[in-house]
Order: C-alpha cells, then structure tokens, then sequence
C-alpha cells in the first residue's frame, strides 16, 4: 500500500511530496496533465516562501534562475517603498515564473524519493478506516493509506468528498498570455502609464526576445472558462481599453482568470485532505495564491508523516485544518479588499485614496506588507511569549546560520544555554548548542516548519512541550 497519494502536480503537490519524503513516507503524486504547463499564472515567490525554500536548501537553485525586487507597492498596487524593518532575512520578492517554480520544486521531489506520475486523471475516490482508494480515467485502482486533494480550483477531490466551497463566483474576468508585438518600446510605455492611472488590471510586461505578458480585462463572463481566449478577443479588449492593440502576434499561450473567491468548510474528512487551491481560491492580487500552497504544504507534510509513521500526538493532523483554514480566510478578506480598492467607481476609489495616506505611515505599510508576504502569520498555541506560534526568521549563529540546520525537516531546539536535553526525542529533534546576537531567549524549540513551539530555559517545561509537537519519548 502507498502511504499518501498526492493529487495533482503543481507546487503545492510537488513540495508536500518533498515534504513527506524528507521523513520517509512513500508519496505518489499523481498529475492529469500529460506535460507540465507552460502557462505562468504566478511570477514569483514572497518572503516566507523564499524563506521556506531556504530551510529546505533549496534557495540558491530559485535565487540563480530569478530576479529579486522590493516588496513595495504590492498591496493593491498603491505605490509605496518597501518598508522598513521587515522580520525577515530575505526582504525581497523573488521573480521567477511558475514553470519555473514548478521544474525545481519536481526536481526537488524527484531527488527525495518521491514518485511523479503524468497523465494519471483521479475520478473516483473511497475511504475506509484503513486507507483510501482511488481510481484512474483508465480504470486503473490505487490503496493509500492518505490521499491529499492538490488539485486546483476545480478539485476533483473536493466534490467527490462532497466539501461545501462558500463564497462568491466571479464578477470579472482577466485574459492573460504570452505573445510577441510591434509597437515600439516608448509607445508601449506612455500607453500603458496612461491606462493604468485608472485601469489597475491591465498590464504590458517585457519577457525579453520581443515577447511580452499581456493582462487585459475581459469584455464580460465567458460561459466556459476552461476555454483559453483567442487573440482576436485579446486584440479587442486591448484596442477598446488602450485605443491599441500594440499588434500582438504569435501567442505562446492564452488563458483566463476570474476573481472568485471560496475556501473550503473543512480541510480534512478522514483520511482526505485538502491544500493549496483546492482548500481557497482568491483573485490573484497581491500575488499570494502559489505562495499560500506551498506554505499548506509546509505546515501539513510533517504533520501527515507524523501520522504515517505511528508517532504524532492526538489531534496533530486535525491542527492543519485549525492554523491553515484562519490563514487562508486572512488572504481572502485581503485580496477582497484589495479588489474593491481597484474598483472603479467614486466610493472604491475615494477608499483607495485614504488608504493610500495611511500607508504612508511606516507601521500601516509594514503591517499590510507582512500580511503580503506571510510573515506575519501567527498561529494560535495560546498565552506565552511573542514568538510563541510565529516562525522564526533565519538567525545568524556563531556557526552558521539557523535555517542551515533546517534542511532534514527535523523539529529543532536551540539552546543558547547548553544545559537542556531532547533525550527522548532524538529521533524527531536535532539539539543544536550555540548562541546568537540576534536572539534574545535562552532557548527556543521549533517545529519541521520553523513556528516556534516553546521559549524558555526550564527543562521540566521544556519536557511538557515536547510531547505536544512530537509525540512519546522513546526510551
């Protein structure tokens, strides 16, 4: 039997595989696209993903194929700098096109021991106390002991489950693609700062080799959106809103995008869970759907290999659903305000003016910045000290750096004081002895995914923590 089943190939699905395999679980990512997409819906990484593939030791292979920016300006594309004092050491976002992400992350996958397999569209699913069972458009049947929906928007897995999806369908649609054009360069330009005074939606972005990204907003609701547009139809939206086409040609690739936005009731049913795009769908401002996957995927794999692998504490994988589901909800109130700042009419936009004054002061800006990027993001392990449930950023060590020890995907504590022990948990915990300028608690205790679980110098306290995270001692 395949201990988790994974449906679906994108990033998320990819990085909860890795994330399984790092502890030993047999993952099996099934995708129902024979080829990988070339479509690029999202254009790159925020802080707490750059920060996460740093933990893994994956940073330097996304550093070296992207390009990295100042975080300013994101949160509704009101144009602030970036501000200051950011609670991280990659105060960056780092341009890299999906594709991009996606061939690294599999990459990443393939390296652990995890098994990708293409042309594999799941119809049919059943559980039992015992495992899974799922079966292929081919009639092909598979036992897992666990089956994770990763599977977009549309999830198969969601509606065989039967899981409600509240919210609200789209109000506007977005055509996107990739295609070459003949305007000059400085009619480009002046065409666009005209347009975008109003039209936030609309978008011209060089490629290089002549080939640019071009996001237009649609004239209405196409009745199929799985449908990609056609140029012709990208022409006219371009000509009606810029009073050009630019003479776009020869397209890549074309898509569609609405902004709906819905988030799953329920995260797990049984021995099926839901991440990424499967569990919320938002409008893509502010860049954060790709991103909100892949940290689903972080909080969730050690978790789900904690079950696997007999040694998880009651209720650890039902915490997925209790710190994720806030999390996603947060993202979605976010970009739905953001939609409305990027309205058109007098009331948004006299909105969008207000808040743009009260960015202007350094916490307002920093604060939605944080919400942006993830690292704000505190999850709820009760009373205690200010880094209790936060991550914690990447430390400087007299040897080294924190995420360096981070690569294993093994809880960590680190003891600034030399005189505490994780004997007992060995197995799960690496103790690390060695100080830091930058960290003003004598010893802190970090889950596989970097939140801080404890903070303290106590041994009997520390004893009363670890079993929460990780389970019995084992003598």
């Amino acid at each position: 039997m395949i201990d988790v089943i994974v449906a679906g190939g994108g990033p998320t699905g990819l990085m909860l595989a890795s994330e399984l395999r790092l502890q030993g679980v047999h993952a099996l990512v099934l995708e129902k696209d024979a080829e990988p997409t070339r479509v690029v819906r999202s254009l790159g990484l925020h802080a707490r993903s750059v920060e996460v593939m740093d933990q893994r030791g994956l940073l330097e292979r996304f550093l070296a194929l992207g390009q990295q920016y100042p975080v300013g300006g994101f949160f509704a594309a009101i144009p602030k700098p970036s501000p200051d004092r950011l609670d991280t050491a990659h105060p960056y976002a780092l341009g890299i096109p999906q594709p991009v992400i996606d061939r690294l992350l599999a990459e990443h996958a393939i390296e652990t021991g995890a098994e990708i397999r293409h042309g594999c569209e799941l119809v049919e699913l059943s559980q039992d106390d015992h495992g899974v069972t799922v079966e292929l458009a081919d009639g092909t049947q598979l036992r897992s002991r666990y089956l994770v929906g990763c599977d977009g928007g549309r999830s198969t897995v969601r509606k065989l489950l039967g899981v409600g999806f509240p919210g609200e369908p789209s109000r506007v649609e977005t055509l996107l693609g990739e295609m070459e054009l003949t305007a000059p360069p400085e009619t480009l330009a002046a065409v666009m700062a005209e347009v975008r005074k109003t039209q936030k939606r609309f978008g011209a972005m060089p490629l290089g080799e002549g080939v640019y990204r071009i996001v237009v907003p649609a004239e209405g609701m196409a009745e199929d959106r799985s449908v990609p547009p056609t140029l012709e139809e990208v022409k006219q939206q371009l000509r009606m809103l810029a009073g050009t086409d630019f003479g776009v040609h020869s397209p890549r690739w074309l898509s569609r995008f609405g902004d709906a936005t819905r988030q799953a009731e329920r995260y797990r049913t049984g021995r099926v869970l839901l991440a990424g795009d499967a569990a919320h769908i938002h409008p893509p401002t502010g860049g954060q759907g790709l991103n909100l996957g892949i940290q689903d995927a972080f909080n969730l794999g050690w978790k789900l290999a904690a079950e696997v692998n007999g040694w998880a504490p009651e209720g650890l994988l039902d915490s997925y659903h209790t710190e994720r589901h806030p999390v996603a909800a947060d993202v979605l109130d976010n970009t739905r305000a953001q939609m409305e700042l990027m309205s058109l009419g007098p009331g948004p936009q006299a909105v969008r003016r207000l808040v743009s004054e009260l960015m202007d002061f350094e916490e307002v800006n920093r604060f939605l910045i944080e919400k942006i990027t993830a690292i704000g993001v505190r999850y709820d392990f009760g009373e205690g000290h200010e880094l209790l449930g936060r991550r914690l950023r990447d430390v400087g060590l007299k040897r080294g750096r924190l995420y360096e020890l981070m690569h294993g995907g093994r809880g960590l504590l680190l003891d600034q004081t030399g005189r505490l022990s994780v004997a007992g948990w060995a197995d799960r915990v690496d103790h690390v002895v060695d100080v830091s300028e930058e960290l003003d608690v004598p010893a802190a205790l970090l889950r596989p995914d970097g939140h801080v679980a404890w903070v303290g110098e106590d041994q009997q306290d520390l004893l009363s923590q670890l079993p929460k995270w990780f389970g019995a001692a084992v003598s």
